[in-house]
């Protein structure tokens, strides 16, 4: 704690003392940790030029608007230095000049009083009032030369000064009916300063008895924020003259302040003071009350008394929390003991219940740590994770040691921001896909979805196609497929052959927007499903687009004689390549028959003279498909003495003399294997 002493009044700019040097520091270190100067009263009195370190006067200082009549005065600053925090406690006193003269509360006061007075009446002045303390403040009065008033100053227990007339000499109202005087008010001030007031007195005739106070001087003791009517004293004074001149009055005195009189109320018949305004014991701890008993003679005859009141202090005030430094936001980041707030607390009683401790729960990842006394950090205790929690309400709690104690709460909203610390995650580690071949173009065959736990850009993801390891390097995903970035929906450039790929495989990597971008994947699988998109071809026997295949069978053929076996094939797979085969037209139906499943043609009977010598013969081979799709042979069948009697077409008529062609000595075999098994 460094502390300094200056005048009031010092013009802006006035030096106050040099931080650096005090500190023992170098200036520039100073202006590198961003030094700051804060102030505990609304006004920011002071500021310092971080160039030079020196404290310097900001505004006008006026030690009587400050502190009043408190003997010393002080104005309490911190110095805030950054890395490291540190704060240094700075207390200036500001010192009285004398700058108020005394003054009286008019420029004239005029007395009554009865020529019978007698000698040592004592009658009070209304005193003048200085704002300046110390050796500054009021400090004696003088009255000017007379035959029969003297001048007695009357010292309070509070340091102030009240002026009273002494008669010292009897007065004779037939001599001289009227007193001028003039009273002089003079502080200790260098020079000192000085006020007068005139003081007129007329000399009465009558009552010659004044009430006469039981003590001199009374004395109570209440505690703050005691009842409105709860009684102080009561008060007796006596007048020993008889009807209206010992008929007494009480009242408060016109020396005390319009806020005592608000705090207190007297009866003026039976002299109870009672209590009429709130006592606190912040405001003051002990009150001086004049009180004046007048009897109802002519003239009046009045006697003074003092009552000293002592308040008693209770704990009535709670703590005050006041938020020097707060951040509402952090970083998720931030490292344990990352200062959050600084944070004043204080009580306005005195004693153990002024003294204030502060709290926050041990749930929370934050912790207090005492500065010094009257000032606490907020600090964090452990890592943050805003996916975890994202806002914090810190509740700080102030407790006095009273007894029963009294607490504040204040709460302190905390908000975390986002680091980019979580990579995306899909919502599954791989995907299957059936896509029916000829799909169509842009249709959308899967939608891959990714989440990220952060917040704002860290959390807007972004979708794109890899090749998978294992993919036959000619199908590279990217020219068949393409990726919405945003959506992640995945769709197609062109429609897909089964015929040409039954499957296909490839990576969608997802990065975040954080910088640096994390990143994930995930596999999907597409498998092409089959349609029926390919109609039976035929591959035996083989004929021209609008012409039949021949075949010669001898009239003696003994059934059932194999003529020949229609073969064809379906590009397509499963049930779209289950062939059926099926004779929808002849000559004579009953003749003839072909097999379901093998395709063989058969004569089912002899052939009989009226039987036609050709017959022609419509095949019709048909998939297992939804629709089925179906392909039609013509096969013409001659009757003839000399022909052969079974697989003979006009293929093998072409090959006379070379014997038939290797394919179709190759099909020739694999019909006679397919049949025999």
């Amino acid at each position: 704690q460094i502390r300094y002493s200056i005048p009031e009044e010092l013009t802006r700019g006035a030096f106050v003392g040099n931080i650096a040097k005090d500190l023992g520091t170098d200036v520039t270190k100073l202006a590198a940790a961003n030094l700051q100067v804060l102030s505990d009263s609304d006004s920011q009195y002071f500021s310092v030029n971080v160039n030079t370190g020196v404290i310097m006067v900001s505004e006008r200082i006026d030690r009587e608007q400050l502190c009043g009549q408190n003997p010393r005065c002080f104005l309490h600053l911190k110095l805030a230095i950054e890395n490291p925090v540190e704060f240094y406690r700075i207390e200036v006193e500001i010192l009285d000049i004398n700058d108020n003269p005394p003054e009286f509360p008019s420029d004239e006061v005029s007395l009554r009083i009865y020529e019978l007075a007698s000698l040592g009446a004592r009658f009070p002045i209304q005193p003048a009032q200085d704002p300046d303390v110390g050796t500054n403040t009021l400090q004696t009065y003088h009255l000017s030369a007379n035959d029969n008033f003297n001048l007695n100053v009357k010292a309070r227990t509070d340091g102030g000064k009240f002026p009273e007339l002494v008669l010292e000499q009897a007065l004779d109202r037939e001599f001289r009916a009227f007193h001028h005087l003039v009273l002089t008010a003079e502080d200790g001030g260098s020079p000192p300063q000085s006020s007068k007031i005139r003081i007129t007195i007329q000399v009465l005739d009558a009552n010659d008895n004044h009430p006469v106070f039981d003590k001199p001087s009374y004395g109570a003791r209440l505690v703050e924020n005691s009842p409105l009517g709860t009684l102080v004293v009561k008060l007796n004074a006596t007048d020993v003259d008889e009807g209206p001149n010992g008929d007494i009055r009480y009242s408060l005195s016109s020396h005390n302040s319009a806020a005592l009189r608000q705090i207190f109320a007297i009866d003026e018949q039976t002299g109870e003071i009672r209590v009429q305004g709130n006592l606190d014991f912040e405001e003051a701890t002990v009150y001086e009350i004049e009180v004046e008993a007048k009897d109802m003679g002519s003239p009046t005859m009045e006697e003074h008394c003092s009552v000293v009141v002592e308040i008693t202090d209770v704990n009535d005030n709670a703590p005050e929390v006041i938020l020097t430094s707060f951040s509402s936001s952090l970083s998720e980041d931030a490292l344990p003991g990352t200062v959050v707030a600084v944070i004043h607390v204080r009580d306005r009683d005195s004693g153990e219940q002024g003294k204030v401790l502060c709290h926050v729960s041990p749930d929370l990842p934050f912790q207090l740590r005492k500065d010094y006394e009257h000032q606490y950090s907020l600090l964090t205790s452990t890592r943050l994770d805003r996916e975890h929690v994202a806002y914090y309400n810190v509740t700080v709690s102030a407790s006095d040691m009273g007894n029963p104690p009294l607490s504040r709460h204040t709460i302190l909203p905390i908000t975390l921001t986002d680091v980019n610390d979580n990579a995306p995650q899909f919502e599954q580690a791989s995907y299957e896909v059936l896509v029916a071949e000829n799909n169509p173009v842009g249709s959308v065959l899967v939608t891959v979805s990714a989440a990220d736990p952060d917040s704002e850009q860290n959390s807007r993801l972004s979708y794109s196609i890899l090749r998978a390891g294992g993919t036959d390097p000619g199908l590279d995903p990217t020219r068949y497929l393409s990726i919405h970035p945003t959506s992640g929906q995945v769709t197609a450039k062109f429609p897909f052959d089964y015929e040409q790929t039954t499957y296909l495989q490839f990576h969608v990597e997802v990065s975040d927007g954080g910088s640096p971008a994390l990143r994930n994947r995930t596999l999907v699988h597409v498998f092409i499903v089959d349609q029926n998109d390919n109609a039976p071809r035929v591959h035996f026997p083989r004929a021209g687009e609008d012409s039949a295949t021949q075949f010669r069978i001898s009239p003696s053929i003994v059934p059932p004689a194999l003529i020949t076996k229609v073969v064809a094939i379906d590009a397509d797979s499963g049930r779209n390549a289950w062939l059926s085969y099926h004779l929808v037209e002849a000559t004579d139906l009953g003749l003839f028959s072909v097999a379901l499943r093998s395709g063989e043609v058969r004569i089912m009977r002899a052939l009989q003279e009226t039987d036609a010598s050709a017959h022609e013969l419509l095949v019709v081979v048909r998939d297992a498909g939804e629709p089925p799709l179906s392909t039609a042979v013509t096969l013409v069948v001659l009757v003839e003495e000399k022909g052969p009697e079974a697989l003979q077409g006009s293929e093998a008529r072409a090959a006379d003399g070379g014997g038939l062609p290797t394919i179709t000595l190759y099909l020739i075999v694999s019909l006679v294997l397919i049949s025999t098994v």
